[in-house]
């Protein structure tokens, strides 16, 4: 049985859209937090209100922040070592920060009791998982 693809370019094609899949999501994610971050932080002031994490939001937002774009920077950049070098080293720390920000992110979710949040995480954490091993 032939395939219209060689197996080496459906790869590539792969590697290649998660990884501008997951700069996307980060990177609107994590500037959203930079230039809407009194909004993002009333919100989510009143999201941890009832959690051990009450006093910690103004930290806690920094942090992912920091990690979102730093998963949307590698990943982006990823994309650009993918085009030219055809090398998927940079991606490949992308999608980690990205599982990580996640982890992150649906720890929150689960303290604040959200779990409709948290579920709405789950095809994404997913989507990095199977990044991990594309990339590898």
């Amino acid at each position: 049985m032939s395939t219209l693809f060689p197996n080496a370019l459906a790869l590539w094609l792969a590697q290649l859209f998660t990884a501008i899949f997951l700069a996307i999501l980060f990177l609107q994610s994590g500037m959203d937090k930079v230039t809407d971050r009194a909004g993002n932080m009333g919100w989510l002031q009143g999201h941890f209100a009832k959690t051990p994490f009450k006093n910690m939001v103004g930290l806690m937002v920094t942090m992912i922040t920091l990690l979102e774009l730093a998963a949307g920077l590698l990943s982006a950049i990823g994309v650009g070592q993918l085009i030219v070098s055809h090398t998927s080293g940079i991606a490949f720390w992308g999608a980690v920060t990205s599982a990580l920000t996640l982890i992150c992110l649906f720890f929150g979710q689960r303290m604040a009791k959200d779990y409709a949040g948290a579920a709405v995480l789950v095809p994404y954490f997913l989507l990095s998982m199977v990044a991990l091993m594309l990339l590898q």
